[in-house]
């Protein structure tokens, strides 16, 4: 029913009004209880009444009856901004430039947040070398073949626990003395086969050019051109698991496809000419390990020290890939990278991901927190976590809230693998990028 009529009869000056029934009209299950405004209502008179129980109403007052719409007006005008809101959520472009300032997302930051806590760090450095001693004591002792995959997958991932401090110290969040980040640094980079000074400058590299397409450093993605020069053996490993997985050790000695240099050698394009010192330092330390370990053979024997060393450095060398890859790839929707006028600091951080890895989180310093610690790399790991709750209503949709991770974070694996199907190479022209894909090798890994 649209609606019934006051009646203009018996009022003088009273003009015949529709009135919305909605207002006026008590629903229940039975239609023929319908009520309206009965006649006894002191406002209305009922002159006939028929027998459905309506009737002819007449307003008793000579004043005309005005109604005004201002409330459909605002239910009207809140439901377009209701639609509005939904337009922009479904519109929201991961590649515009973001509304906010890189000045905004430290402003929101607590103070307390960017204190380096010597040590509190050390307490760190401590925690995993008497882990790292501890396992090896044990498996060595031991010498059990159903304990040792228990015991490389543990030390595998207290090795990149290691490297995730030593990184620390590279970005001097581990504490404001330079002297203390250095000797530290060495010391556990070196552990695990590392040039310290060779990977902290290729690091800054990248932390300095995320999100660009050429000046990135790290799992940057391959331009169409560099991707299809590739022969078939090498494009097939970049993508097939478990290489991927395996590919530091050769990048630390020949970069990228696409780039050249090495992580050991002072000339090479990645240094400057006063940082050569810094690189020979690193090398030497790289090489004294590798001298240790070598020796070792001869006094543990090969088999030995393969299960206590070699094969947690490739568990190692597998995580180090793993969370790499991930922060860059793989999210559920398409992430740009950029090239030309249309890159920035920002807006190239903010492509990357937080992932959650369950309790792995607390065991490899939260490294998975990644977003603030790209944008701001001088907050130390233990305040990441509540920095980036902080930043959370700045950064608004360019933040992408991580799945939560089960214990161990398994889910991650499919996330890799989707990842390694589709996203390939990227166009050569264009200033905003997305990854495509290549069917041919797309096909080939579904056969």
């Amino acid at each position: 029913m649209a609606g019934f009529a006051i009646s203009s009869s018996g009022c003088t000056g009273v003009q015949s009004l529709t009135i919305p029934t909605k207002r006026f009209i008590h629903r229940n299950n039975n239609p023929s209880n319908t009520l309206l405004f009965r006649s006894k209502d002191p406002v209305f008179l009922s002159r006939n009444t028929n027998l459905d129980g309506f009737s002819k109403w007449a307003v008793k007052v000579s004043a005309p009856l005005r109604i005004h719409e201002q409330d459909l007006e605002r239910e009207r005008i809140s439901s377009l901004d209701d639609e509005e809101i939904v337009a922009e959520e479904e519109e929201f472009d991961a590649g515009a430039p973001p509304p906010f300032k890189l000045a905004d997302i430290r402003a929101a930051i607590p103070k307390h947040c960017w204190v380096k806590d010597s040590w509190r760090s050390m307490s760190y450095v401590v925690r995993d070398v008497v882990i790292v001693l501890g396992l090896a004591a044990g498996a060595a002792y031991l010498n059990n073949w159903l304990l040792w995959p228990l015991y490389w997958a543990a030390q595998g991932t207290m090795f990149w626990a290691l490297f995730v401090l030593g990184h620390d110290c590279g970005h001097g969040s581990f504490s404001n003395n330079p002297k203390l980040n250095s000797v530290v640094g060495h010391l556990l980079h070196s552990s695990i086969l590392v040039p310290y000074h060779g990977w902290r400058i290729s690091h800054r590299t990248h932390h300095q050019n995320h999100g660009h397409v050429e000046k990135d450093e790290s799992w940057h993605p391959l331009t169409e051109k560099t991707f299809k020069s590739l022969d078939w053996m090498t494009r097939t490993l970049r993508f097939t698991l478990p290489f991927p997985m395996l590919a530091y050790p050769f990048y630390l000695w020949n970069r990228s496809p696409g780039k050249s240099g090495s992580h050991f050698d002072p000339s090479s394009d990645l240094f400057v000419p006063v940082e050569k010192k810094d690189v020979i330092t690193s090398t030497i330390c790289w090489t004294a390990m590798f001298g240790l370990l070598f020796g070792l053979n001869f006094v543990v024997g090969p088999v030995q020290m393969l299960k206590l060393y070699g094969i947690p450095y490739l568990i190692n060398v597998m995580w180090l890939d793993f969370v790499t890859y991930l922060h860059h790839h793989g999210h559920e929707d398409k992430l740009p990278w950029f090239r030309g006028k249309e890159w920035s600091y920002l807006r190239g951080g903010l492509t990357t991901i937080d992932r959650d890895y369950g309790w792995i989180n607390n065991i490899h310093h939260d490294i998975g927190t990644h977003v603030i610690h790209h944008l701001f790399p001088q907050i130390p790991h233990y305040h990441l976590i509540e920095a980036t709750e902080a930043a959370k209503p700045v950064l608004g949709k360019y933040y992408r809230e991580p799945k939560k991770s089960t214990p161990l974070p398994f889910h991650l694996l499919g996330e890799l693998i989707r990842s390694l199907k589709k996203d390939h190479y990227v166009s050569d022209t264009g200033d905003i990028l997305y990854y495509q894909t290549d069917p041919k090798l797309s096909s080939s890994r579904k056969n």
